[in-house]
């Protein structure tokens, strides 16, 4: 699910990437890079991390895919986003618009992931007696992810994904109504943050990092981030090249307007 998710976000980054005017051959590249780097970082700390029961069973390491911890999520993202910046810097493509480009296959790729995440029992909810509640049996789910086996739970991934495919569309419905370049990806980062906050709420905490005696945990403290850097990055900036052009067009139809009028 994570591979279909990387299919689709490349694809559909090639159309957004020439909606707000970057060379749709570089945001491909780009996202390549990006994901390699995050790939191999969480495989690399997943080996160190195992590295004793791997030396026994070499052949787990074909199952490590299936670990989803919030730990490997972070340092798979760091790794990825140092790679992009990267990568954009070198091509000279302008960040503000690349990363417009960006967040519809971004949250796309991410409502794949956490389908893969509801299908493996990664990521599992808290235990529930709501009726569309989950209850796994597998168990790989319990020796690589801790899912407690026989016990209906929140399927907290589902939400997500949902919140992530609604993200997707709100973000393609903004990118040719955007004034000026990084408000889609501000938009992006405030609403991800809203996402994951609230479906926290319904997450199992365990290795999520306990923060103010169990009122957050780290997840939604990243979250508390991504919605200050998306307020940050959604402040008006001077010399905006969309902004700017609006602002002339205006005057231009004004002063065209006083003209006639005359």
């Amino acid at each position: 699910m994570a591979a279909l998710g990387v299919l689709a976000g490349l694809v559909l980054a090639l159309r957004t990437a020439r909606a707000v005017g970057v060379n749709p051959g570089h945001v491909w590249n780009l996202c390549v890079v990006a994901v390699c780097a995050a790939l191999v970082c969480e495989r690399l700390l997943l080996v160190a991390a195992n590295w004793t029961a791997l030396r026994l069973h070499p052949a787990w390491m074909l199952s490590l895919a299936m670990i989803h911890h919030p730990l490997l999520a972070a340092a798979g993202a760091t790794a990825g986003l140092i790679c992009a910046w990267w990568y954009a810097r070198r091509h000279l493509m302008p960040l503000p618009a690349t990363a417009d480009a960006l967040a519809v296959p971004l949250s796309v790729g991410l409502a794949f992931e956490q389908l893969g995440a509801l299908l493996a029992g990664s990521g599992f909810g808290t235990p529930t007696t709501v009726p569309w509640a989950v209850t796994y049996t597998s168990p790989l789910a319990s020796l690589w992810s801790g899912t407690p086996l026989g016990m209906p739970l929140h399927p907290v991934q589902a939400y997500a994904s949902l919140g992530f495919l609604l993200l997707a569309v709100i973000a393609m419905l903004q990118l040719p109504r955007r004034g000026q370049m990084g408000d889609v990806a501000g938009i992006w980062l405030m609403g991800a943050g809203v996402a994951i906050y609230l479906t926290e709420r319904w997450r199992d905490p365990e290795g999520r990092g306990v923060v103010l005696r169990g009122a957050l945990d780290g997840a939604q403290i990243a979250a508390i981030v991504l919605v200050l850097a998306g307020a940050l990055v959604l402040r008006e900036r001077k010399g905006s090249g969309l902004a700017r052009a609006r602002q002339e067009s205006a005057a231009a139809g004004a002063e065209h307007g006083d003209l006639t009028h005359e």
